[in-house]
């Protein structure tokens, strides 16, 4: 059975990617601690992280940390604040978001209802910076 990650990166539920190649995606998410929030999954379903082949799980880390790059300066962000967890959902992701303070880390103030139009607004400040930091290669439409 699918995951609704894997329905997200197979296009069969709307997502707004910031990032896709052959082993990772990346796109925002839905339920937001900060603007700019975004979830980094590999492809394959794996449900816990330390069952991550080596190679993919640095592959993954190493475009959270080209993602988080971005969302420092787009989003004036002193850190950029990382999580795995996977609880919710059996397909490892890491949410990376722009962070002011240790207060931006209280994963119980999400936004359940954000505005549609600011997450496509967010969508397209980090596609836009993305391409402008030499990763258009990777930077869907």
């Amino acid at each position: 059975m699918s995951t609704l990650f894997t329905k997200i990166i197979e296009g069969e539920i709307p997502g707004r990617f910031v990032w896709k190649d052959d082993d990772v995606t990346a796109f925002l998410t839905i339920a937001p601690i900060t603007d700019g929030h975004v979830m980094v999954v590999p492809r394959r379903e794996v449900a816990h992280w330390v069952d991550l082949d080596p190679d993919l799980l640095g592959k993954v880390m190493a475009v959270a940390q080209r993602i988080a790059r971005v969302q420092e300066k787009e989003f004036s962000a002193r850190r950029i604040g990382v999580l795995m967890e996977g609880y919710e959902i059996p397909h490892v992701h890491v949410h990376i978001w722009p962070t002011q303070s240790a207060a931006d880390f209280d994963v119980h103030k999400v936004d359940h209802n954000p505005e549609p139009a600011k997450l496509d607004e967010n969508a397209d400040r980090l596609r836009r910076a993305l391409r402008d930091a030499g990763h258009a290669a990777y930077v869907p439409d």
